[in-house]
């Protein structure tokens, strides 16, 4: 058993996809901060100062008495979260374009090997000049 989860663990593929969720996992960071940070302060600025993460409408309002909390829809935080996935989608796109460019670039670069009749028939024709 442990020779097979051992056969199976350390597979190319295997490994190559935990890297790649890794990698993802940072991109992902790296894309939040991106709009966190840069996107949505400026967007806010143009927007009366409006800070988006607060943005919200108040379903029901909190009770001090009762100690009742809150009910909100964040439609602010929802909007940062949706640029985030929008810009991440983007880059995916990108890099999937890129990559199967490339695979179709190495297709048309093989020569096409002509059908096996047509090679027949030109060894024909050759024979026939030649006798």
């Amino acid at each position: 058993m442990f020779k097979q989860f051992k056969e199976f663990a350390f597979k190319g593929n295997l490994i190559d996809m935990a890297v790649a969720f890794i990698i993802g996992g940072a991109f992902a960071t790296v894309v939040k901060s991106l709009v966190d940070n840069l996107f949505m302060p400026p967007l806010g600025a143009l927007m009366a100062n409006v800070d988006f993460k607060n943005l919200k409408f108040d379903l029901i309002e909190a009770n001090a008495e009762t100690g009742a909390k809150a009910v909100t829809l964040n439609y602010g935080q929802f909007l940062t979260d949706l640029l985030s996935f929008l810009l991440m989608a983007f880059a995916v796109f990108l890099v999937i374009k890129k990559a199967l460019g490339a695979l179709q670039k190495k297709e048309e670069e093989k020569p096409a090997d002509p059908p096996k009749q047509e090679v027949l028939l030109e060894e024909i024709r050759d024979l026939l000049k030649k006798g």
